[in-house]
């Protein structure tokens, strides 16, 4: 399987392609960047600390689209919108990690999903999705006498806050609780006390943080806490790969990490 990644100058696109050049069974289709990027012309090889492939950092999405079985991307919406329509045009497989849509490019991206196989998750890790099915059935089983708050921890680079793991979690959590949409309070200050049905969600941003999620479930007389902890993007760039694979014989549709855990 022939893996192209978008983005391979970034932070996950190198942890991509570490993976990609380390898996037995996966080829290395090619790697891009915007125009003007410093790493343009770079051996991809080279661009992880790796044995030269022959194969540099481009500019050229339709050449990599060409190329390639399955796409791997960590961008901006915007971006991966535009990435997303090129797939689409093209049927190419295509895995987005991208945080921070609005509804509105949300609603693209489902319907551009009827073109393509198209897996979309904020968050690539198997454990936290794991974490989301739990929070659900926690939520569910405890019921409203149980305040429940949200705390998600990321490095000072992370652009969106809340995670989009976070609001994941929140809807999740809104789902059990039979909520059409999660009735958030984002960090406390003042005169803010709780209110029935409200879910905290809290943001921290410092240092070189891969990510950490909490949700605290708490009532009068006991608490229960679910903790997921990242200690390196290479747990990212594997489930990325994991969710490629799971793409390869899939018709066109708009799946998730979930779909790839069941299946």
């Amino acid at each position: 399987m022939r893996i192209g990644v978008i983005g391979c100058g970034g932070r996950m696109g190198r942890a991509v392609l570490r993976e990609v050049l380390a898996a037995p069974d996966l080829e290395l289709a090619g790697g891009v960047e915007r125009p003007g990027h410093p790493d343009i012309g770079r051996d991809l090889g080279l661009l992880v600390g790796e044995a030269a492939t022959g194969i540099v950092v481009r500019d050229d999405l339709a050449d990599l689209l060409a190329a390639a079985d399955a796409v791997i991307e960590f961008s901006t919406p915007e971006a991966s919108l535009l990435h997303a329509r090129a797939c689409a045009d093209r049927c190419r497989a295509l895995v987005i990690g991208t945080t921070g849509f609005s509804p509105e490019q949300e609603r693209e991206l489902w319907q551009l999903g009827e073109r393509l196989p198209l897996l979309v998750a904020p968050n690539m890790s198997l454990g936290v999705n794991l974490l989301l099915a739990l929070t659900e059935q926690i939520a569910r089983a405890l019921g409203p006498e149980f305040d429940i708050e949200i705390l998600e921890m990321h490095h000072r680079h992370k652009i969106d806050a809340p995670s989009g793991t976070a609001l994941k979690l929140a809807e999740a959590i809104a789902q059990a609780a039979g909520q059409t949409a999660p009735r958030l309070v984002h960090g406390r200050q003042g005169l803010s006390p709780r209110q029935p049905g409200e879910i905290g969600v809290h943001a921290v941003r410092a240092g070189g943080i891969v990510g950490e999620h909490t949700i605290l479930f708490a009532s009068e007389g006991e608490e229960v806490a679910l903790v997921h902890r990242a200690y390196s993007r290479q747990t990212f760039a594997e489930g990325a790969l994991r969710a490629a694979r799971f793409l390869a014989d899939k018709p066109p549709g708009l799946y998730s990490m979930l779909d790839v855990l069941a299946g």
